[in-house]
């Protein structure tokens, strides 16, 4: 399973009011384990940053002035992300701008859920813990995630962070020492992939009949004294 941890960064909030992207960050999950492959990409918006905007993520029009424009990027993007499951924290903003730069080149691009599987993590996240703050720093703190880089919004860092968190929420593991991972404006600025081969093989150990023994005792015991326990049903 091909998992895509995706997140933008934009010059405003609605891209009906013509609000565009300027960034975009990606890693990559295979079988719900970080590869080290990202894509990360600044964006000429041919238009004006918003000051409310910058004050977020602390992208200046200065310096996107010498990036790419979305569309010398678009097909490298779909290429990235064609086929996977897009793991976005509140989906419907990214993607609403995703298909608004689609939509503007006017040249066959589809709609994003065409070519790829969306999974939204905040609506996860209300599932899982109705009534609580869902914000991507309160399931930081709440699941032990370390945001300390986190001064501004950031797609790559804020991509690299949800993997950890969405991995930690949904029981897996994570590997928190990501390579290369850029903080603040002087990140890339051009279109960045990176591959890790010829990773030796996870060693195996599984448990003794005596482990397995004890193993049940305990889940009985806690069966015995009113608990629920899944593992016996």
């Amino acid at each position: 399973m091909r998992q895509i941890v995706l997140d933008t960064e934009t010059t405003g909030i609605n891209p009906a009011d013509g609000h565009r992207i300027i960034e975009i960050g990606c890693v990559e999950l295979i079988d719900r384990k970080l590869t080290g492959n990202h894509f990360h990409v600044y964006i000429n918006p041919q238009r004006v940053v918003e000051e409310e905007a910058i004050a977020v993520h602390g992208i200046t029009n200065d310096f996107l002035e010498d990036k790419p424009v979305f569309a010398q990027v678009a097909d490298d993007l779909i290429e990235f992300i064609r086929g996977a499951q897009l793991v976005i924290h509140n989906a419907p903003f990214d993607v609403g701008h995703m298909d608004a730069e689609f939509a503007r080149l006017q040249a066959g691009y589809q709609p994003t859920e065409t070519f790829c599987d969306v999974l939204d993590s905040l609506k996860l996240a209300r599932d899982m813990r109705p009534g609580q703050r869902n914000s991507l720093d309160a399931l930081c703190k709440a699941y032990g995630v370390d945001n300390s880089s986190r001064q501004l919004h950031g797609a790559l860092l804020d991509a690299e962070i949800l993997a950890d968190v969405y991995l930690m929420m949904t029981g897996g593991q994570t590997a928190l020492n990501l390579h290369n991972r850029q903080r603040g404006q002087q990140g890339a600025s051009e279109v960045q992939h990176q591959e890790i081969k010829n990773r030796p093989a996870l060693k195996v150990l599984t448990a003794s009949a005596d482990e397995l023994e004890q193993h049940q005792q305990r889940l009985e015991l806690v069966q015995q004294e009113g608990g629920k326990c899944l593992w016996l049903e």
